[in-house]
């Protein structure tokens, strides 16, 4: 098949992205070399391989912020990935980057994240002796776990960014650095929101120095948020100084009244007591984990192949999980 419509999007992004964007026809390429497609460029195909794994899918049925929550309206690991792809979706076309890339970093930077949120990464954490952090995992997923171990096989540039979106090394390029601004931005906002669900707090208690540079609702702080940033970037990523000094007072808000407030988080105690118990069991017991966990526990290990096997599970099925193994069963006459 004719490949040009691939080459007039390459074109296209030559011929109308910033200097400082990341061009497909630049990419470092893959892990194992393919054929390109006729359609789409290596970004977009990434992207779309992200969109369609298993353990996107599995992001709706992870937790976020509030464990377990009744309503249905509060956001959860795939909706906050959502929302973060399109914080930096609109930066990134503001600032003539390459949004595909963006999207495509977007979208699987939380691929490894555990059942629970940060309570069952910081048990794993605890009981792995290499350590665990969600990020690295979502590397790993990308690389080795999706597609029966195949991997999605994505580009460097995807992968950096998947790499680098919470702490530690910068990524390599401007859309992965776009990604980890847009995780700040997306989840504070979603957080504040759904703290006000819970009745943890209204939007009343947010400062009032901090309300007078950021906005008064939702819409107003994302939008100054994001406006700052394509304001204030040239080739760093960056908001303004008084944006910024706001925004960090806004976090250490959020880490007091929210992030350590008991109503949010009175049974994180729990789930990490039990994140630990399965990751014990599985860790002496590999041969109970699915075949396919097993193989990894006989090459790399059974304490990797835990943390890979639990990380991978939803909420809802790492409970079921649980008292499968350690909750006796009901009579039934």
């Amino acid at each position: 098949m004719d490949d040009s419509i691939r080459l007039r999007t390459l074109k296209r992004e030559r011929e109308t992205f910033s200097e400082y964007a990341a061009l497909c026809e630049n990419t470092k390429g893959r892990l194992v070399n393919e054929e390109e497609c006729p359609l789409r460029t290596a970004y977009q195909r990434d992207r779309d391989r992200i969109l369609h794994c298993s353990a996107f899918r599995r992001l709706k049925d992870k937790t976020q912020v509030f464990l377990a929550p009744d309503n249905v309206h509060y956001r959860t690991r795939l909706t906050h990935t959502l929302e973060v792809s399109q914080i930096a979706r609109t930066i990134a076309r503001s600032l003539n980057l390459n949004e595909d890339l963006t999207e495509a970093i977007a979208l699987g930077h939380d691929l490894g994240h555990t059942p629970f949120g940060h309570a069952g990464e910081r048990a794993l954490n605890t009981v792995f002796e290499k350590g665990f952090t969600h990020f690295e995992q979502s590397l790993r997923v990308v690389d080795k776990l999706e597609r029966n171990g195949a991997g999605l096989n994505l580009t460097h540039e995807v992968r950096d960014g998947i790499l680098c979106h919470t702490r530690g090394k910068e990524a390599d390029t401007l859309e992965g650095r776009i990604v980890k601004i847009s995780d700040k931005i997306a989840y504070i906002n979603h957080d504040i929101d759904d703290a006000c669900r819970g009745g943890v707090m209204s939007e009343d208690d947010i400062p009032l120095d901090i309300r007078l540079v950021l906005g008064f609702s939702k819409t107003d702080r994302i939008n100054t948020l994001i406006k700052s940033t394509i304001e204030n970037t040239t080739d760093e990523i960056k908001m303004s100084d008084e944006v910024f000094e706001a925004y960090e007072k806004l976090h250490s808000f959020m880490f007091k009244y929210v992030y350590t407030n008991p109503v949010c988080k009175s049974e994180e105690g729990k789930a990490e007591s039990m994140i630990k118990e399965l990751y014990r069991y599985f860790s002496r017991n590999p041969s109970s984990m699915p075949d396919f966990y097993y193989e990894v526990a006989k090459r790399e290990g059974a304490e990797r192949a835990a943390c890979d096997y639990i990380s991978g599970m939803t909420d809802t099925y790492s409970l079921k999980i649980f008292n499968d193994l350690f909750v006796p069963k009901t009579w039934i006459d």
